[in-house]
């Protein structure tokens, strides 16, 4: 992969490429496709599990009152729609083991 530290969709497209043996063009709009499609879910309040990797989970959070550190200021935070991630106990095993 070329990208130092950061997993790129070209990166994901180039494994299916030399991999499946797909062209370049093909790869890429299968990953193009995937990520569309996880996308439409989670626009839509579903949440994405991927077997052995992870949930990408959401969360609707209430109306709090905050409070600015620096100015010890109470403000309301809104209510909001928020994105998780939680790793698969396969994928936690692995990144253990280095």
């Amino acid at each position: 992969m070329r990208s130092v530290g950061t997993l790129t969709r070209a990166d994901l497209a180039e494994t299916i490429n030399r991999k499946l043996g797909l062209s370049r063009a093909e790869s890429l709009a299968m990953v193009e496709s995937i990520l569309a499609r996880m996308c439409g879910a989670l626009a839509k309040g579903e949440n994405v599990k991927i077997s052995g990797f992870g949930s990408f989970v959401l969360r609707d959070k209430n109306e709090r009152i905050g409070r600015n550190p620096k100015t010890g200021v109470e403000v309301p935070i809104t209510p909001r729609r928020v994105l998780t991630f939680r790793a698969s106990q396969l994928l936690k095993e692995r990144i253990a083991k280095g």
